[in-house]
C-alpha cells in the first residue's frame, strides 16, 4: 500500500523495492548515516557494529530457509563456521587470495549445507530442529579434532585482507566492509524473496502439499533453500574470519544458533526488515547486559542473567507479539499511509 494521493503507473513502479520519493530520500539517508559511522563512533562501537552486521549477513541466510521456506535450523553457526574455516584454511596453509576465498567460502558452505540438507528432506518441525542440530555438532566437533587443518582448539590466524596498500583488519576499514556486504546481501535477500523462488519458498511454507498439488518441485526448493541461506551463512564466516583475524571452535557455538532464530522471532519470521529488527534489538540488549555486568560480583550469576532475559524475552515476544516488531512497525507505516484517512 501506498500513501493516499500515490500510485504506480507502469508494473516496473509496482515491483520495486523503493517506489516513492520519500522511501528513497529515507534510503539515502540510511546509506549515508550507516557509512558515516566511523568518523564519531569509537574503536568499542566500531567493533560492536561490524559484528552486528556480520551477525544480519548470517541471519539473512536463516531468514530465507526458516521465514520463507518453513525449515527450521538451529545449526546456522556452525554453517558461518564452515566459512570462515574455509577462508582461514585456504589463505593460511595453500596462500589463495582473502578476495578469493570470497566465493570459495560460500560456495563451500552451500555444499555442506546440501550435504546435511539431503537427509533433512523427509523430516518436518521438531525433527528437521534435532537433525540441524545434529549438523552442528558434527562440524564443530571436525573443527575440533582435525587439528592438521583446523589447529585444533587453538584455531587459526587469517591472513590480513588487503585493498592494495590498504590494511582491511583495522577497526574502520573492516567495518566499512561488513556495512558494504551487508547492503549486497539485504538486495539479494529482498530479490529472492519477490521472484518465483520465492513465491515457491512460501508456498512450500504456507502449505507442502498443496504446493506439490500445484506443480512445486518441494525437493528441489527445499535444497535450494538450504543452498542459499548457507551460501549467506558462508559470506558471513568469510566476513567473520577477515574481521576478527582469528578463527576457533568457540566462537560458533550451538548459543549463537539459538540466538540467530530468537533474532527471528522478535524481528518477525518471515519479513527482511525484521532480521534487521531481531538482530539490532538482541544485540542492543546483550551490550546492556554486559553494562550492567561489572555491578554484580557473581560471574555464575551474571551468565544466569544473561539466558534469564534473553528467554524471558523471547516468551513475551511470542505472548503478546507473535508477529514481531516488525508487525508494530507495519502498523506505523499503515497509519502513516492512510492519512488523513481514519479508516
Amino acid at each position: 500500500m501506498l500513501p493516499g494521493g500515490v500510485f504506480n503507473q507502469s508494473y516496473a513502479k509496482d515491483v520495486a523495492i523503493v517506489r516513492t520519493k520519500t522511501q528513497w530520500l529515507i534510503l539515502f539517508a540510511a546509506l549515508a548515516f550507516m557509512f558515516l559511522i566511523p568518523v564519531f563512533a569509537n574503536d568499542y562501537w566500531l567493533g560492536w557494529l561490524t559484528k552486528l552486521c556480520i551477525t544480519i549477513v548470517a541471519v539473512l541466510g536463516l531468514h530465507i530457509l526458516t521465514g520463507l521456506c518453513g525449515q527450521f535450523s538451529i545449526g546456522h553457526a556452525a554453517f558461518v563456521g564452515v566459512g570462515a574455516y574455509t577462508a582461514a584454511i585456504l589463505t593460511t596453509k595453500y596462500g589463495v587470495s582473502g578476495w578469493l576465498c570470497l566465493p570459495i567460502s560460500a560456495l563451500v558452505t552451500g555444499s555442506v549445507g546440501l550435504l546435511f540438507g539431503l537427509p533433512c528432506f523427509r523430516l518436518k518441525g521438531f525433527y528437521l530442529a534435532v537433525s540441524t542440530l545434529a549438523a552442528s555438532f558434527i562440524i564443530i566437533w571436525c573443527m575440533r579434532h582435525f587439528a592438521t587443518w583446523t589447529g585444533g582448539l587453538e584455531g587459526l590466524d587469517v591472513v590480513t585482507l588487503k585493498i592494495g596498500a590498504a590494511d582491511l583488519s583495522y577497526n574502520q576499514p573492516a567495518y566499512w566492509l561488513a556495512a558494504a556486504v551487508l547492503v549486497v546481501a539485504t538486495y539479494c535477500a529482498k530479490n529472492i524473496q519477490r521472484t518465483s523462488v520465492g513465491r515457491a519458498f512460501v508456498a512450500i511454507r504456507d502449505n507442502e502439499l498443496a504446493a506439490e498439488v500445484n506443480g512445486i518441485s518441494v525437493f528441489r526448493y527445499k535444497m535450494l533453500a538450504f543452498f542459499i541461506s548457507c551460501l549467506f551463512a558462508g559470506v558471513a564466516g568469510w566476513l567473520w574470519a577477515n574481521t576478527q583475524m582469528r578463527v576457533t571452535p568457540d566462537q560458533f557455538r550451538l548459543n549463537d544458533s539459538i540466538w540467530y532464530f530468537g533474532m527471528l522471532v522478535i524481528g518477525g519470521i518471515g519479513s527482511t526488515s525484521g532480521v534487521f529488527f531481531g538482530a539490532v534489538s538482541l544485540r542492543a540488549l546483550q551490550v546492556t547486559i554486559d553494562q550492567v555486568a561489572p555491578m554484580i560480583q557473581s560471574v555464575q550469576l551474571v551468565i544466569a542473567l544473561n539466558l534469564v532475559v534473553f528467554s524471558g524475552v523471547i516468551v513475551l515476544f511470542l505472548l503478546f507479539v507473535p508477529r514481531g516488531i516488525t508487525s508494530l512497525w507495519e502498523k506505523l507505516k499503515l497509519q502513516y499511509r492512510l492519512h488523513p484517512f481514519s479508516y
